[in-house]
């Protein structure tokens, strides 16, 4: 079976092709840098962690491209309020998002692009927009994208213009000459600090939101790519905005396949930061380890909705423990490839192969700890850990997760800086890196100076 993956834009399974054989261009929406990540961002992040290590895994090259938003009213807003610059507000947030992202096992792309490193390329973009007539100038110093100028507008969610607009009473203002317009560059407002404008042919302004990630895919990935990812709420209007944009531009399709992920819900409503209803990563894995919650996250289809409880998470965590109970039986499991001509190599691959099926894939794991238990076979453990690193899980020596826990105490976590050290003082630096990585699992940041290295919890 080859891979399908289910497209948002066709509504519908189809197998997977690359527009250049053998290299996948991914792009994903990232964050928006002006607080810390919540457990709805661990989740697109994670989803999309687990597609780029399928593809691999399958024999692809891939390049994967996940931007930073540090540039936006919220980011604004918070940096007068905290009374620094903004880029002080986003380099923080930014480590704190990588931080994060380490502790659940999180690979990073190939590229992690700033918004505010590609206004240049914003304002091209722009230019030609408004050449083609697809853009505006307002009389407050704006530029409007004119949606009804593109005849494609409302093709990723699948409804006309005239459907998007039913309903709609908000009335036409600040230039618009319809409402869904949208914003592609703002005039700057006398109130705004001077770190949140440029200088452009428009007038001293900012980028809009939705023109950032034009331009940032573009120009990492070109015209035309193979997968656009993001969560299920950015599909209307950011994502159906950037069809807009990039295509009115080139004249080219923008994304084969445009791929989201789920909400995490809680009591039935969406997870996140307006609702008030949120958790951020650190405040759960100060409770959970940070691979129980990575697992909590992939037992579920990166399409379906995934509610967040103490009681799903309890039991990602025991049912995590059963895999790694099984791999304790043994005092050292090697690290090898995934036998993929074996029965649950084959099973495992199927899954993933239908639209990323990681549930699926689980059940395989389980499959293999039962089987273990029973053989005591260490071939059949090597499988286990060999699939489960696929998903990013079962890394960890079993005897740390198993022990440890959250309850890694001072003594331990030095014990475990001066096991790094004698490594590195070895040159066995997978072993130091295992190490470093063993402490981010358990909510543990190892920060390494001229003056030695120091560890907080996360």
């Amino acid at each position: 079976m080859s891979l399908r993956i289910y497209n948002s834009l066709s509504r519908q399974s189809e197998a997977f092709q690359p527009l250049e054989p053998g290299h996948v261009r991914m792009y994903v929406c990232g964050m928006t840098v002006y607080d810390l990540c919540h457990l709805g961002h661990a989740r697109s992040m994670v989803a999309f962690d687990v597609v780029q290590r399928w593809l691999k895994a399958s024999g692809f090259r891939v390049t994967y491209v996940r931007n930073i938003t540090d540039i936006d009213d919220k980011i604004i807003r918070r940096s007068v309020e905290n009374g620094e610059s903004i880029r002080s507000l986003t380099d923080r947030m930014i480590q704190a998002l990588r931080d994060d992202a380490d502790a659940l096992g999180i690979q990073r792309p190939d590229h992690e692009p700033r918004a505010t490193e590609y206004v240049d390329d914003m304002l091209s973009i722009i230019a030609k927009l408004e050449t083609k007539g697809l853009a505006y100038r307002t009389p407050d110093g704006d530029v409007n994208y004119a949606v009804r100028g593109f005849d494609g507008y409302g093709k990723l969610g699948g409804k006309s213009l005239d459907e998007l607009r039913a309903g709609e009473r908000v009335a036409v203002a600040d230039g618009k000459h319809d409402p869904l317009d949208f914003v592609l560059w703002k005039s700057a407002k006398p109130a705004e600090p001077d770190d949140a404008k440029w200088s452009s042919a428009y007038g001293t302004g900012r980028p809009g939101w939705h023109i950032e990630c034009s331009a940032m895919s573009c120009r990492l990935l070109g015209e035309s790519f193979d997968i656009h990812g993001g969560g299920a709420d950015l599909q209307f209007p950011h994502h159906e905005n950037e069809i807009a944009q990039s295509e009115g531009a080139s004249g080219k399709p923008l994304a084969r396949v445009w791929m989201h992920n789920g909400f995490v819900r809680i009591d039935n409503e969406k997870m996140s930061k307006s609702l008030g209803n949120f958790f951020t990563i650190r405040q759960v894995i100060d409770t959970y380890d940070a691979e129980t919650v990575r697992f909590f996250i992939i037992r579920a289809h990166y399409r379906s909705a995934l509610n967040y409880s103490d009681a799903h998470l309890d039991d990602a965590r025991l049912s995590l423990k059963r895999l790694y109970l099984a791999l304790s039986l043994f005092d050292d499991v090697p690290a090898t490839s995934p036998d993929w001509l074996s029965e649950s190599g084959l099973r495992f691959k199927a899954a993933m192969d239908d639209d990323f099926a990681t549930p699926e894939a689980v059940a395989v794991l389980f499959e293999l700890a039962a089987e273990v238990n029973r053989t005591r076979a260490a071939s059949v453990a090597a499988q286990l850990k060999a699939l489960g690193g696929v998903l990013g899980v079962l890394q960890q020596h079993p005897a740390t997760y198993l022990q440890a826990g959250k309850g890694l105490d001072e003594a331990a976590i030095l014990a475990f800086i001066d096991e790094r050290h004698q490594a590195k003082q070895n040159k066995d630096f997978a072993r130091a890196d295992q190490i470093r990585k063993d402490l981010l699992a358990n909510g543990v940041v190892l920060k390494d100076s001229a003056q030695g290295t120091t560890w907080e919890r996360v």
